[in-house]
């Protein structure tokens, strides 16, 4: 009977086993077959559905981190996921509420957004552990953090987990720079995500559309004072190298660079042409449409002028 039972228990051990491991199985082919299938919300130009499925997509994909918490794909579309949310959505309703002179809604949808970028980082961060420890210790300085970077990511699939772990800190660094009290923390390390994503465009330029070089533009013309030569430099060669099928290219152009210059001429030129293209690229849909969304806003007469300095009805 002993023999029998011990038999009986190994059996009932092996077949445990055996059900874990086709459940973790399917549960990491689910999450790799939706990461690959997750590229189709590019193609939805209407914002409002963009929106609702963003969401539904991050719930998805914090539910299967909780199932396979070490599984890459699962950090990484939570990394992008965030940071896409709190960029195209939350910001867009932040922004809504300041240009109604809601100022309680607006520091509402802002520490949303705060939120969005703080996962976005956190998941970020696990995803670039996987590939090498000492993230806190390199990035005390900046030296030591592109070498960090430089030594342990050569891939493209680095080069995807740094952008936008590295666009994530940026986007969270921005959103935070008028808060007296974090504001200087946050912009104190600025250099960190910058790095992240100066280091991902050294391996792939052309990643999602060389967002990276239209961030990195938008970073040295963050004042007046920044490195402004290089911003254009950098603007320029993402108009050239994108052909006018990334609308955001001309919008930040406009935003950032023109609006730092004061340049009420570029500025509306800019931002005309992202209000008068037609539909330049059927695989960047959403993105153009968040595009288009935010230079309508910024064609506001009260907010380039508050925003930049710039008298639209000057400008010619």
């Amino acid at each position: 009977m002993r023999p029998l039972l011990l038999t009986l228990g190994l059996g009932a051990a092996l077949s445990l086993g055996s059900t874990g491991c086709i459940k973790s199985a399917l549960t990491n082919g689910q999450i790799s077959a939706t990461r690959e299938a997750s590229s189709a919300l590019d193609t939805i130009g209407d914002y409002e559905m963009a929106g609702g499925a963003a969401r539904a997509g991050l719930v998805q994909f914090e539910g299967m981190h909780v199932l396979a918490p070490s599984n890459s794909d699962a950090l990484f579309m939570l990394t992008k996921g965030w940071v896409g949310y709190g960029f195209g959505f939350v910001e867009d309703e932040m922004e809504a509420a300041e240009d109604a002179g809601d100022d309680d809604l607006a520091d509402y949808h802002r520490k949303r957004a705060r939120m969005a970028y703080d996962r976005a980082v956190f998941y970020g961060l696990q995803l670039l552990a996987q590939n090498a420890d000492g993230f806190e210790q390199a990035k005390k300085t900046e030296q030591n953090l592109v070498k960090w970077l430089s030594d342990n990511f050569s891939s493209k699939d680095d080069a995807e987990n740094l952008f936008w772990t590295g666009y994530g800190w940026m986007a969270r660094v921005n959103l935070m720079k008028g808060d007296d009290t974090e504001g200087p923390a946050f912009i104190a390390e600025l250099y960190v995500g910058v790095s992240m994503v100066e280091r991902a465009m050294a391996i792939d330029p052309s990643l999602e559309h060389y967002s990276g070089l239209v961030a990195l533009a938008a970073y040295h013309a963050r004042t007046g004072m920044a490195e402004m030569d290089q911003a254009k430099q950098l603007f320029d060669t993402a108009l050239a190298k994108t052909e006018g099928k990334n609308l955001m290219v001309l919008l930040n152009y406009g935003t950032k660079y023109a609006c730092m210059k004061g340049d009420g001429a570029l500025y509306q030129d800019m931002l005309n042409k992202v209000l008068q293209a037609p539909d330049p690229d059927p695989y960047q849909r959403l993105t153009n449409a968040i595009a288009k969304r935010r230079a309508k806003r910024w064609m506001g007469k009260k907010r380039v002028k508050d925003a930049c300095g710039i008298d639209l009805t000057q400008a010619k």
